[in-house]
């Protein structure tokens, strides 16, 4: 039996990896060196409310390294590591909320259940953010404008899209777990 929860946790992380792929597809991309507002955190934010921390992080580093895989914008091996892997592993932080998820929604309390679901979608969201911020100083910094830190640069730059990104998913987070409950919850 042991063995069967396994593969089957397996074969949805590998679902939700894909998944986060076919999101990328359908994205609002307007700058230049990279980023683009999209649904791509979704299912790595889903996983991670049903299937806690650790099945959050791994589904968010196959979504990286998939990105790496099929295309991305490389200056070399760290900012490679920064920007995919690493940056959409931490969007499964949004995990260590799933059990106040659950427990809120077996209470019947939806204003709990919504508040916990914001704040793993904003604990995910922040954390990718900090990681392109870190990255934009290092490798992006010389398009910073002539009056402007490469810290400031970067803030605005990536905040340009992770915000916009995380406001879209918790939005339709919040509709998903409204009508399709069997996705947050495997015993649903």
């Amino acid at each position: 039996m042991k063995n069967n929860k396994k593969t089957r946790i397996l074969v949805e992380i590998a679902i939700f990896s894909v998944l986060c792929v076919i999101l990328d597809t359908f994205s609002f991309r307007a700058w230049g060196q990279g980023g683009s507002i999209s649904l791509q955190m979704l299912p790595i934010l889903i996983i991670s409310f049903r299937r806690g921390l650790k099945v959050g992080l791994i589904t968010g580093l196959v979504f990286g390294i998939l990105q790496l895989i099929l295309g991305a914008y490389i200056i070399n091996p760290f900012q490679a590591f920064l920007d995919y892997p690493l940056a959409f592993a931490l969007v499964g932080f949004g995990g260590i909320f799933s059990k106040n998820i659950y427990k809120s929604y077996i209470r019947g309390k939806k204003i709990s259940l919504i508040l916990f679901i914001v704040l793993g979608s904003f604990l995910g969201s922040l954390l990718r953010l900090i990681v392109h911020i870190i990255s934009a100083m290092i490798y992006f910094g010389a398009g910073a404008g002539p009056h402007q830190t490469v810290l400031i640069y970067s803030i605005i730059y990536n905040s340009s899209y992770v915000i916009p990104s995380f406001i879209i998913t918790t939005i339709v987070l919040i509709i998903i777990m409204s009508s399709f409950k069997g996705l947050f919850f495997k015993n649903v």
